[in-house]
């Protein structure tokens, strides 16, 4: 399958025109079926629903469900932007709540052979965008696929979901560990997602945190749980966001905490010296501050 070679920004001078920076946070999972794509479209339509304008990239690149989750049909996807069939712009939907969505495909094999260059490539894509976002949420795949490992360390803020199965603990432990020596990823936040309540959230992730501070030089932050909740059931069969489809039920309200905690994190201080989405935004940031 053909695919384009996307281009390194040039670097330059900032020009007055450039958007403001954009908080990326990436939502990874050691394992798969723990909920993390849930996770992703409810937090992005309840900061969406906070007033933030929120961009949801579903960088599954081979098993993408954010699409179908939300009772969208994409004209395009990043396999067509990949393959050179269209612009990003193209791929762009509106979601819920003005939601911006970049969907991924799902059955297309190629995809998730893309080397890591290729995956570099795709970060420096999305970065061209030129919409107005406030917060970006990626999507990854579940495991330790180079997209994942690519994707997380581009963002600001990594969140690994886990859930009471034992495997999950020992998975996301191997995610994190691969991300901190191979990606240089020093802060992770953990969310707990199905438990029953925030003591057994804060059991799963006493665990993790264990391990990581005996064999990992990573900072590991409790970012809070998620409810096991019939109505979020609900809410998936309906292809909804929970938020919206049952705004009382216990884990929108968890969702909605959620997006309130985000909300109050700092602003991206500016560039970090590695890959990372949007860096011109951010470089231009101080400039923006002093003119």
């Amino acid at each position: 399958m053909p695919s384009r070679d996307f281009p390194t920004p040039q670097t330059g001078p900032v020009t007055q025109g450039v958007p403001a920076p954009v908080r990326v946070i990436a939502v990874a999972s050691g394992k798969g079926g723990v909920g993390k794509t849930s996770v992703s479209i409810n937090l992005s339509v309840a900061l969406a629903q906070r007033g933030q304008r929120v961009l949801l990239l579903d960088t599954d690149l081979g098993m993408a469900n954010v699409d179908v989750m939300l009772g969208l049909s994409p004209r395009f996807t990043l396999a067509d932007l990949v393959a050179g069939r269209c612009e990003l712009t193209d791929t762009l939907m509106e979601g819920p709540d003005g939601l911006l969505v970049i969907p991924a495909s799902s059955g297309k094999r190629y995809m998730t052979e893309l080397s890591q260059q290729q995956h570099v490539g795709l970060v420096h894509a999305i970065s061209q965008l030129q919409e107005h976002v406030d917060v970006m949420v990626v999507d990854n795949a579940a495991g330790i696929a180079d997209s994942v490992l690519t994707f997380c360390q581009a963002a600001q803020d990594v969140v690994v979901v886990v859930c009471d199965d034992p495997a999950s603990v020992t998975d996301a432990y191997a995610l994190v560990k691969v991300l901190n020596r191979e990606r240089g990823v020093e802060r992770v936040q953990v969310l707990a997602n199905q438990v029953h309540n925030d003591i057994e959230g804060r059991q799963l992730f006493d665990k993790l945190e264990r391990v990581t501070a005996r064999f990992l030089d990573v900072t590991m932050v409790y970012l809070g749980c998620v409810p096991r909740d019939p109505w979020l059931r609900q809410a998936v069969q309906r292809q909804e966001p929970v938020v919206r489809a049952y705004p009382s039920s216990p884990s929108a309200l968890a969702f909605r905490d959620l997006a309130s905690r985000v909300n109050r994190w700092d602003a991206p201080a500016g560039p970090r010296g590695h890959l990372e989405f949007f860096v011109e935004r951010l470089v231009a940031a101080p400039r923006r501050a002093t003119a």
